[in-house]
């Protein structure tokens, strides 16, 4: 069976990249939809973006969707990474500009919205994509893969010289609520450095110290600190959650990354696709649906930081 949500949430923002006011509205959408993104600053008829393979574009600092009219959606991940972690299947997301809103730079606060709205079940079959063989992208000292997996596995290792990250890795079973409990509070993060690279060529106009963690010299700015002692590992897990769901479907596999980030986890997904043999859509049954994200989630899932 799918799920869509029950009722309708109003969140406001702000973009990280372009720095503007943003209004996006979450509604419930029929069995089968998807996720479908609609801007509604443009003409009718010409703001409707999918969430699917074929509207991934390459992207260095985000992940990008856009249509064959040229309607794009940036910073899609951590909203695609709570509605992956909640187990939403279907639903239209009504945004009134390019990129959607940065808040604290985690996933939290879609998730308390998703959560808020509540979950209803739909009498459809769910489907998901199974891989049935390893696929691999590399660059440089970078990877990431797929390999076969009974349900969602995510792990992930970074390293940085910046001694406040340094060399951090995880794995998890992503099934029932562990997406909410181990991943949706962690932030985005970033060096010092980088912001003001950024900002000065007009990107990340909208970064401050409220939107992400931020490093300097081996030292956190950031008020508050960190959540967690490995927040920086567990917000690449985040986003590899989000990207994953660019494919429009539940995924049974293992994901590892390796320094990678968005650009390289959707080229991964190309090569799937592209790979014969490599995967499979499969009708769930009641066992594979108790494996999924978002299975028996709750707001006791969330963490007291979010």
């Amino acid at each position: 069976m799918q799920t869509t949500l029950n009722a309708t949430r109003v969140i406001a923002g702000t973009g990280l990249h372009p720095g503007l006011p943003v209004r996006m509205t979450l509604r419930p959408a029929q069995a089968d939809t998807g996720v479908l993104f609609r801007r509604t600053d443009l003409p009718a008829g010409t703001g409707d973006i999918p969430v699917h393979p074929s509207s991934w574009v390459a992207a260095p600092l985000c992940t990008l969707i856009r249509n064959a009219h040229g309607a794009r959606v940036s910073t899609v991940e951590h909203l695609l990474a709570a509605l992956h972690g909640c187990g939403v299947h279907n639903a239209l997301v009504e945004i009134d500009g390019p990129e959607v809103p940065i808040l604290d730079g985690s996933a939290a606060p879609f998730v308390s919205h998703i959560l808020a709205a509540g979950l209803r079940v739909q009498h459809a079959p769910l489907r998901a994509l199974r891989v049935l063989k390893p696929v691999e992208v590399t660059q440089g000292a970078a990877r990431a893969r797929l390999l076969p997996a009974e349900s969602l596995e995510i792990s992930f290792e970074i390293e940085f010289d910046d001694a406040a990250i340094g060399r951090q890795r995880k794995t998890l079973d992503m099934g029932n609520g562990a997406f909410l409990r181990e991943l949706s509070d962690c932030r985005t993060f970033c060096r010092r450095a980088d912001v003001e690279a950024m900002q000065r060529s007009g990107l990340a106009l909208g970064g401050t110290l409220d939107n992400a963690v931020v490093f300097d010299a081996g030292t956190v700015l950031t008020p508050g600190g960190l959540r967690r002692a490995d927040e920086p590992v567990r917000h690449k897990m985040l986003d590899a959650m989000g990207d994953l769901y660019v494919l429009g479907l539940p995924l049974l596999a293992r994901y590892e990354g390796l320094r990678a980030g968005h650009a390289m986890t959707g080229q991964l997904l190309q090569a799937l696709l592209a790979t014969p043999g490599a995967s499979e859509v499969v009708t769930c049954d009641a066992a594979m649906r108790a494996r999924m994200p978002g299975v028996g989630i709750s707001r006791r899932d969330l963490p007291l930081s979010a």
